[in-house]
């Protein structure tokens, strides 16, 4: 009886988990995951459908699954004097959160937290907006505020021409637009804490996919007033905090020394980056980290001086920041490969 117990979970845990990527032929892909007959999925589906965890519509053989909602909360908080991201915690957003294990819990309150906490300090907003939606797989948090937004007040203190320059830079870390109260560490590491981490603001969607082929996408969309934050993460995930901050930080020194550039976030369309201004514009501030892996996941091909204002320029000038190219293909190797050449070549 255990035995049958424990296989009935694994099978409604994988229909939970693959369901809202197999809406429609979920019953399919679950028995031949598990080498039964689809009658005997059904019986599983319906049991989820009783217990409210999925949701069906439609008859039959064109009848669909998709993960029921379980709990829905908002709340809207007017900015001033009194309002602090520790209270709304505790006394708002962790209750509504739920019984979560012990490491999912951790990294929603640093998620919200630092979020929360970057509105007060930084949106000059005149509310922020949060809200919470709870399925049986994961849980979905969004910060929204309706001030002057992220992308456009990076560009404006740092004199940026463009809203896809501030992208860039926050993606790289160690970027405050008031250094006396952060470090500019903070969206760096929530970033890469969630399965799914999204910041609208402006005509820019910023998102990162833990796991996913393309780790970050830039899309232009409609204009969004203020910044909204997105941050999903699976129920029974098996990150935490430590790991995190483990993979960016100096274990020794305990400092935030080593950074992933997406090289990809320095083209605009489809243009090619062949430039020097364009690796100038990569490159900026990267020489505060030890180790900075340049991620050329997406990018077809470089141009020489792209390369060599890299490859030799700087990294002649600043021989203490390593560079890694990573997830590129063996024409963008050569051409890096040329460029160090170039620098070992050069006469004394």
């Amino acid at each position: 009886m255990t035995g049958k117990r424990s296989r009935g979970e694994k099978v409604r845990r994988f229909i939970l988990q693959n369901v809202a990527s197999n809406s429609g032929d979920i019953a399919k892909v679950a028995a031949e995951r598990f080498g039964v007959t689809r009658q005997a999925i059904n019986k599983h589906l319906q049991r989820l459908v009783a217990e409210r965890a999925l949701e069906e519509s439609g008859q039959t053989r064109s009848r669909a699954y998709r993960l029921a909602t379980l709990s829905e909360w908002t709340k809207e908080y007017p900015t001033g004097p009194g309002l602090a991201e520790d209270p709304a915690w505790r006394e708002d957003v962790h209750p509504a959160l739920g019984n979560l294990p012990d490491n999912a819990t951790r990294i929603w309150q640093h998620g919200f937290t630092e979020i929360f906490n970057n509105a007060l300090d930084h949106a000059d907003a005149r509310h922020i907006v949060v809200s919470i939606e709870k399925t049986a797989v994961d849980t979905t948090l969004s910060i929204a505020d309706d001030g002057i937004g992220i992308f456009r007040k990076i560009q404006d203190e740092l004199g940026l021409l463009d809203e896809r320059h501030a992208v860039l830079e926050l993606s790289k870390g160690k970027l405050t637009t008031d250094p006396a109260k952060h470090s500019g560490e903070g969206i760096f590491f929530t970033t890469r804490m969630f399965e799914i981490f999204s910041i609208r603001s402006g005509d820019v969607c910023l998102t990162h996919r833990a796991g996913f082929k393309q780790d970050y996408t830039l899309e232009t969309e409609e204009s969004t007033k203020g910044t909204a934050v997105t941050m999903a993460l699976n129920n029974r995930t098996s990150r935490t905090t430590k790991k995190v901050f483990d993979q960016f930080t100096d274990v020794e020194e305990y400092t935030f020394s080593k950074t992933v550039v997406p090289v990809e976030l320095a083209r605009y369309g489809d243009e090619n980056l062949v430039s020097r201004s364009q690796a100038k514009r990569l490159l900026a501030r990267v020489e505060k980290f030890r180790t900075v892996m340049l991620d050329f996941k997406d990018v077809p091909a470089i141009g020489q001086a792209f390369a060599d204002e890299i490859f030799r320029v700087f990294e002649d000038q600043h021989p203490e920041t390593r560079l890694v190219p990573i997830n590129h293909s063996e024409e963008i190797g050569r051409m890096i490969r040329r460029a160090r050449a170039g620098a070992r070549e050069r006469p004394t």
